[in-house]
């Protein structure tokens, strides 16, 4: 079984390990970082084993023209990317794609993109054969209709062939994602009778991971919500009867309204606002205006400063009580309407209770921790322990990384605003970390980055006067590997109310490359990240100005 590691959403792995280990399954867990470590690995194991599920990697890639695997060898995929290549879709007999039905895919149709030419090809031959068969010394007879019937059939051949490549840019010029894998190996667990509540939170923990990363938009956030609301009645109100109160090994997973504060709940209030890109770029509290707003808004709380800058489980009981109405109603008076979120909880026991963005928040902090020389798959076997309940040291160590990730985002939003570092570059905006920068190696990881362009992006929107720039798309990077001379390359869409969240930076960093000999590395699996040599960045960046102006 291959997973991607330092990518979002790799809940679905615990999931589809439940699944084999219900049916006393054996499996090989190998997690992979990019295709160049898909192909490596693939290549070491092919021989072992026939059977390859791949989660979260590989259907939006020509999967057997990369591997080249034996006939007999069989992939399963669960995958999120979007598009799927044709080729994915329309190989049944080595590919196994695992698709929700009513995902809207806009597959092409087959004939739009194959054609079979063995006719034409037999046409061609036996007017050849008839030509060189005539009799030596005879006048060779012009067979007229022979000549435009094939000048029809090149003629019908270039239509079809532009035809089919307009179709393909068509189809694969957006990235996006689909339903979450996590949630896609719950459903395949509750048709097959093995669901458990330990899978259902991983499925939410999946949708959640999602929704933090702003990778699906708000409407199938909420429809997918509603979809797992369903199943935590079905299961929490079950636990309730066999149970009857918490014990010590309880597992209750409730529905609820929160508000977009991240962390607060394991964190100082005054912290979690400061800090969450929601509240930091509403209020703009890089700025002396937005810290004296910080101040109102606390105010109109009604929340002394005393209570707000102490952790969480150390406010007044009575301040708790009506917590979540107070920010409500003083957010509303800020601008700030949207604040209020659905979302899931779970409480292990009697005091260990977690919102699902908490665990999401520590599981990317673990799984792309810097602070020591692991390498990825010490960190993916962390973020793993991390989700049992039995390992809940190891959680709360994550919730402390992910606190310094956080402050760490919201420290350089502030000084890349602050020093006018986001530039206009004509079609999108343009940034770049220097070396130096503070915390600037905790953003040569993709998700790290991915967080901090959005968090960005967000900020520069309320800050802006230019109605233009509100509009325009952001392109961030960061140094890689400074010995190397490399950088990592993000680009995300334009910041816009009802956003369909389709990024198109993938197919435009391809051909930026191509077109000026750049020398990059698409290993991601995420088409959007690309690393990039230093010294070819600028004309990387000038092909993509003319690409997409």
């Amino acid at each position: 079984m291959f997973v991607s590691d330092l990518r979002k959403e790799f809940y679905d792995v615990i999931v589809t390990q439940a699944l084999f280990q219900c049916d006393h399954v054996q499996y090989t867990l190998i997690p992979v970082s990019g295709w160049q470590e898909l192909e490596s690995i693939f290549l070491e194991h092919q021989e072992q084993f026939r059977y390859f599920v791949l989660i979260n990697c590989g259907a939006n890639i020509d999967l057997l023209e990369t591997l080249q695997p034996p006939e007999e060898t069989v992939f399963f995929i669960c995958d999120t990317h979007r598009p799927i290549d044709v080729v994915n879709v329309y190989n049944d007999t080595q590919i196994k794609l695992l698709i929700k039905q009513d995902d809207d895919l806009e597959i092409p149709a087959y004939d739009d993109i194959f054609r079979d030419d063995e006719d034409e090809d037999e046409d061609d031959d036996s007017g050849n054969e008839s030509e060189g068969s005539e009799p030596s010394g005879k006048r060779r007879r012009f067979d007229e209709g022979a000549v435009e019937r094939r000048i029809e059939r090149r003629r019908q051949r270039r239509e079809w062939e532009a035809r089919r490549r307009e179709i393909l840019f068509d189809y694969e010029q957006y990235e996006y994602h689909g339903t979450s894998s996590a949630m896609m190996m719950f459903e395949l667990a509750w048709i097959m009778s093995k669901d458990s509540n330990d899978m259902l939170w991983w499925a939410i923990l999946g949708l959640t991971d999602q929704w933090v990363q702003d990778r699906v938009t708000q409407m199938k956030y909420v429809t997918d919500v509603g979809t797992l609301q369903r199943h935590v009645s079905r299961h929490n109100h079950r636990n309730e009867d066999e149970e009857n109160s918490l014990s010590i090994d309880c597992m209750r997973i409730a529905f609820e309204y929160d508000v977009r504060l991240s962390l607060y709940q394991h964190w100082s209030l005054y912290e979690s606002i400061c800090n969450s890109c929601y509240t930091s770029s509403s209020l703009k509290l890089w700025s002396v205006q937005g810290q004296k707003k910080l101040q109102e808004f606390l105010a109109d709380m009604g929340l002394p400063l005393k209570q707000v800058k102490q952790k969480f489980n150390s406010m007044d009981i009575s301040l708790k009580e009506n917590l979540r109405e107070m920010i409500e109603e003083s957010a509303n008076k800020f601008g700030m309407k949207d604040i209020r979120v659905q979302t899931f909880s779970v409480q292990f026991g009697f005091k260990n209770k977690f919102l699902a963005s908490d665990i999401v928040f520590a599981v990317i902090a673990l799984l792309e921790n810097a602070e020591r020389d692991e390498n990825g798959t010490d960190n993916f076997i962390k973020a793993l322990d991390s989700l049992s309940r039995s390992n809940l040291d190891k959680l709360h160590h994550g919730l402390e990384l992910s606190k310094m990730l956080l402050r760490a985002i919201q420290q350089t939003v502030a000084s890349c605003i602050c020093t006018n570092l986001i530039l206009s570059q004509g079609p999108f905006l343009y940034c770049y970390l220097m070396e130096g920068t503070p915390d600037v190696k905790m953003f040569s990881k993709p998700v790290s980055l991915s967080l901090l362009c959005k968090y960005l992006l967000k900020s520069f929107v309320s800050s802006t006067k230019n109605k233009r720039c509100k509009l325009l798309p952001l392109i961030l990077a960061a140094p890689l590997d400074v010995e190397k001379g490399t950088v990592i390359m993000v680009g995300i869409p334009p910041e816009v109310e009802g956003s369909d969240k389709k990024n198109f930076f993938g197919r435009a960093f391809e051909k930026a490359a191509e077109s000026t000999s750049s020398r990059t590395l698409h290993n991601q699996f995420d088409m959007s990240i690309v690393n990039l040599k230093t010294e070819d960045r600028s004309k990387f960046l000038d092909a993509l100005i003319s690409l997409l102006s």
